[in-house]
């Protein structure tokens, strides 16, 4: 019997938690009437003051993310991901962007990919430069070289351009600054293009 009353009363708990609006609503007196009205205030204003860190004002200074397939007319699989990040408080400093960043690059079962840690990013508009160090790579030599990727967000005609289109492999490269890339000549596969860049907006 204990048991069994246990579960009415769990029961009756959830079915008075999920009627709890339309039992103030009912209510015959002018005070309960006012509190269930001002309910939806109360609760805009507390998730106001919960996440002011993310109110509109306050959006990170930048922003790049997504993922997509570069188009290749003899098959290449080749995809950019990113997630790259310019808080508020460093709007000022891109070098203190945050995030990662991975590419690969395989025909016919050869090729390799690779892992990269954010140390900036640039965006104007829906251009967005971002740069990174290798962290982790199946590709001898390529781990503590620095890369740099560009993102044209166009919906679904998303464009991309890289660092190495010019200086020759990431192995090769020696001392590549921060925040430097290739125009975005690149096009990405049908239906992939799915690249967001947060423009960055310095005070000028």
């Amino acid at each position: 019997m204990k048991r069994r009353t246990k579960i009415v009363v769990l029961g009756s708990a959830l079915l008075l938690t999920a009627g709890a609006a339309s039992a103030a609503t009912a209510s015959d007196t002018p005070r309960q009437r006012a509190t269930a009205s001002d309910a939806p205030r109360q609760r805009e204003a507390a998730a106001l003051t919960s996440h002011t860190p993310n109110a509109p004002h306050q959006r990170e200074a930048a922003a790049l993310s997504g993922t997509a397939k570069l188009y290749r007319s003899a098959g290449d699989d080749i995809t950019f991901s990113f997630d790259a990040h310019l808080a508020a408080k460093d709007k000022a400093d891109p070098s203190k962007a945050t995030g990662t960043f991975e590419f690969s690059h395989y025909l016919n079962g050869a090729g390799a990919r690779a892992e990269v840690k954010v140390d900036c990013l640039l965006t104007g508009g829906k251009v967005a430069v971002v740069s990174g160090v290798i962290t982790d790579s199946d590709l001898p030599g390529a781990e503590g070289k620095r890369v740099g990727v560009t993102v044209h967000d166009l919906g679904r005609h998303d464009r991309l351009g890289y660092s190495w289109a010019s200086t020759g492999s990431p192995v090769d490269t020696k001392e590549l600054p921060k925040c430097v890339s290739s125009a975005p000549f690149e096009k990405v596969a049908k239906g992939t293009g799915d690249f967001t860049v947060v423009p960055w907006q310095p005070a000028l």
